[in-house]
């Protein structure tokens, strides 16, 4: 970038579309250099309280608004979005350690979800419904259409603190849902922007609220029965969330420990894949519900993948996440960091080899590959979320998918295959919410349906599939007289 954006002092939550500066604060510190970055209004529950109840006397005004205005609200966005998209980029560097070049691309994700909201929110189309089946049913006219489901709360984590919120909010503002938000504690900023921003438009009051809050406060985000669904994007906490909502719909998306195959056909690829890979491992810190983590290679390939991935992560900068080199920035806290580190030592002490890697400083933990590695191992059970990948050979095509089956978790998995019969099999046969077939379980593009399986939750993001969640159908009939 050319010149550095500076943070706030201190940035204020939204309470019914208005800033508030609160007297509690939360400090946000940079996540590389521990240092205090800026502060953040804290709500309390009694703010919580008057956001829902804000959001339930918007309902109506919000289900009023013509698609044309719906998609105004979110062209703004668009606009102003790309107008602060170096100081997004910047905080999000900062408040979450990603790289800033991946923070860039994150930005730019931001803004293509919600332009891509924009686009749905005139498309919101209904049906009509031939009700004409019998001679009992003659003279009958259904016409059915979608209308917004009401006060939405959504609760986003820290790795993608920008288009996660993006996902929850862009398309609740085109489907015409008022919403309440709770952003990560450890990454607030990104998502008070997106309130700066959306504190510009003419949206009805009460429209929306995003309101950091201590997690005893929280409660009425999931239990409240004013509002009608809540959304939930983190880690298996969300079960025992969906538990307490009580009779709202409930939209999970609970992290994953994504496979990736590699066929026998891909000698000639090789350089494509091993970055692939590569990518898909360790890009911000293997900090990604699809990063690619368990990575099974043909036989006939393995030994040449291994030495060229090993060499691949070896090279990976490790370093300040506002240096443009940097690949490898910190995980988002210590703990996480000595989580992987206590997990990689009990897969050695169970046999694994470490190929790579496994050494942490502080919050930083260096790029790991592991071999060897037995199923039954937290590292290849569990969720990393860290820059970790476990390699592992196969021969028999159908005993690979099994293996990669062999989870409980389902969000996403990857195939790297010529082979069509492969490629259809994988799609028949693996439990997943997607396949990726010639490139990593890592890809997303957000007006695609996204979302997991098993323990890796249910529903789907991807704008006009949130959409659908937070809208219900309604039918009329009508009678010719």
């Amino acid at each position: 970038m050319p010149r550095t954006p500076r943070l706030k002092s201190r940035y204020p939550y939204y309470l019914a579309n208005r800033p508030v500066q609160a007297n509690t604060d939360l400090e946000v510190r940079d996540k590389y250099s521990g240092e205090l970055a800026t502060r953040v209004a804290m709500a309390d529950a009694k703010a919580v309280d008057a956001a829902i109840a804000a959001a339930a006397k918007a309902a109506a005004p919000m289900a009023a608004l013509k698609p044309y205005h719906r998609r105004a609200v979110l062209e703004h966005c668009v606009t102003s979005m790309r107008e602060r998209k170096d100081e997004l980029a910047y905080a999000l560097c900062v408040e979450a350690g990603k790289p800033i070049k991946d923070s860039q691309g994150e930005v730019e994700r931001l803004i293509d979800t919600f332009r891509i909201a924009a686009d749905e929110s005139t498309r919101i189309d209904g049906e009509i419904v031939n009700l004409e089946i019998s001679e009992r049913t003659k003279g009958y006219r259904g016409f059915v259409k979608r209308v917004p489901l009401g006060p939405c709360s959504f609760i986003t984590p820290f790795n993608f603190p920008l288009n996660l919120v993006a996902h929850k909010v862009a398309p609740a503002i085109a489907a015409g849902c008022p919403f309440v938000l709770k952003p990560s504690e450890r990454t607030p900023i990104g998502a008070l922007i997106i309130g700066a921003v959306l504190a510009e438009t003419d949206l009805p009051g009460g429209a929306f609220s995003i309101l950091p809050c201590r997690v005893e406060d929280a409660d009425p985000f999931i239990e409240d029965e004013r509002l009608q669904l809540l959304s939930f994007t983190g880690g298996q906490v969300g079960w025992e969330l969906k538990a307490r909502a009580g009779r709202k719909k409930v939209v999970l998306e609970l992290g994953g420990n994504a496979a990736c195959i590699v066929d026998a056909d891909q000698e000639a690829r090789l350089d494509f894949v091993i970055s692939r890979l590569v990518s898909g491992s360790f890009y911000q810190s293997g900090q990604s519900c699809i990063g690619v983590q368990r990575i099974l290679v043909h036989g006939s390939l393995y030994d040449e993948v291994k030495k060229r991935f090993v060499a691949s992560a070896r090279k990976l900068k490790t370093g300040d996440p506002k240096d443009p080199g940097t690949f490898l920035g910190p995980m988002i806290d210590e703990a996480a960091a000595r989580r992987l580190e206590e997990w990689i030592d009990e897969a050695k002490k169970a046999g694994a080899k470490v190929l790579c890697g496994g050494k942490r400083t502080g919050s930083m933990l260096d790029a790991t590959v592991l071999e060897r590695v037995p199923h039954g191992a937290s590292i290849n059970r569990m969720e990393a979320f860290g820059p970790v990948a476990l390699l592992e050979p196969f021969d028999d095509f159908d005993a690979a998918l099994d293996v990669v089956n062999d989870s409980e978790y389902g969000l996403q998995a990857g195939l790297f295959t010529d082979n069509l019969t492969h490629a259809m099999r994988a799609w028949d046969t693996l439990v997943e919410g997607g396949v990726v077939v010639g490139d990593i379980p890592s890809f997303r593009v957000d007006n695609m349906p996204y979302g997991g399986v098993k323990l890796s939750g249910f529903g789907r993001e991807g704008i006009r599939y949130a959409i659908e969640d937070m809208s219900e159908r309604r039918l009329l009939v009508i009678r010719d007289p």
